[in-house]
């Protein structure tokens, strides 16, 4: 049995089209028509992956409500938006409730099932077991890879998969700048440099939340980012 994923679109005929194509790309998929439908599903039990939409019937944020709600039942749960609303304001909207990644209606299928993958990848990379320390200290920080894992002087940091992807590409080489196309390659993102400034913007927020000090992730203008050493 694939993988399950839900997908909430209040548009009967794209929502079965998507639930098809996903099925056919080895995913076991069920489709929510509103907010109230996929709550209640989820209320039950959580996929391991949605996509949503924003605009859910008579609820033009329905998409975004859902989002919160998800996120505060689970900080790691992958999670996508899938609108046709692109602008910089609805992206960044979307980025700050905590979703991994936010994309086109006009995101080809074979895009949107790539990038599916490469959320189910990193989750599996960082399960798997290995032969290297799957334990990262740093000062105050502790990442724990196996369990996604990020606390801060023994506070935990709710970070989403692609924000503790990508603090961990920073923290595995303190004090070396990684560029936004090397965030990318190894966070395994296709997205412009304005999506990456959102993940580390509230990557700062979170870390700031319990730690109103924090600095550890500084931006070097015109190249990229590194973690202090």
């Amino acid at each position: 049995m694939g993988r399950s994923i839900a997908i909430v679109e209040d548009e009967p005929l794209i929502r079965a089209n998507y639930v098809e194509a996903l099925n056919r790309f080895g995913y076991e998929t069920r489709g929510y028509g509103s907010r109230r439908e996929a709550s209640t599903a989820f209320a039950m039990r959580l996929p391991e992956l949605v996509i949503i939409d924003i605009g859910l019937g008579d609820e033009p944020e329905g998409g975004f409500d859902l989002c919160r709600e998800l996120r505060a039942k689970s900080s790691t749960l992958p999670i996508i938006f899938l609108t046709a609303r692109d602008s910089d304001f609805d992206v960044i909207s979307g980025l700050r409730l905590g979703a991994d990644d936010y994309l086109s209606k006009d995101t080809s299928l074979h895009q949107l099932a790539a990038r599916i993958a490469a959320l189910f990848r990193r989750i599996e990379s960082l399960k798997a077991p290995t032969s290297s320390e799957t334990v990262i200290e740093h000062g105050p920080l502790k990442l724990e890879s196996e369990r996604m894992r990020i606390t801060w002087n023994d506070a935990e940091i709710p970070l989403t998969v692609t924000e503790f992807w990508m603090v961990h590409t920073l923290v595995r080489f303190p004090g070396h700048v990684k560029n936004r196309d090397q965030l990318m390659r190894e966070a395994e993102l296709v997205v412009d440099d304005a999506t990456i400034t959102s993940h580390i913007k509230r990557i700062r927020k979170k870390f700031i939340a319990v730690a109103p000090e924090f600095d550890a992730v500084e931006t070097v203008h015109g190249v990229g980012y590194r973690w202090k050493p």
